[in-house]
């Protein structure tokens, strides 16, 4: 076999032909954006990249929201555990007082 003549290099551009087209599909089966000819990624939805655009201001919102979320159930847990800290901390016999006249109301 000769390495320098035309079929090894026909060879060689036919399997970097083979790994693009597998690299693009196996890109395109899990949702990545794909490679066009010069190594640039392709636009999903069109030119002008509207989709990608719109995607992105809804991902911003979604966790723009369960950010708030959080920041309540975070800020709901301090004060839960300043109570807890303040009862720990106490002497009992205050504490006791206050339960009782928290009974008497």
């Amino acid at each position: 076999m000769s390495w320098g003549g035309p079929g090894f290099v026909i060879a060689i551009i036919a399997v970097f032909y083979a790994g693009w087209i597998i690299n693009n599909w196996i890109r395109a089966k899990h949702g990545y954006p794909l490679e066009n000819e010069w190594g640039g990624m392709t636009d999903s939805e069109n030119a002008s990249g509207k989709k990608s655009s719109l995607e992105a201001e809804r991902k911003i919102e979604l966790l723009s929201n369960e950010n708030a979320q959080l920041v309540g159930k975070i800020d709901r847990l301090q004060e839960r555990l300043a109570v807890l800290e303040r009862i720990a901390t106490d002497p009992a016999k205050r504490t006791a007082d206050e339960i009782e006249a928290l009974r008497d109301c």
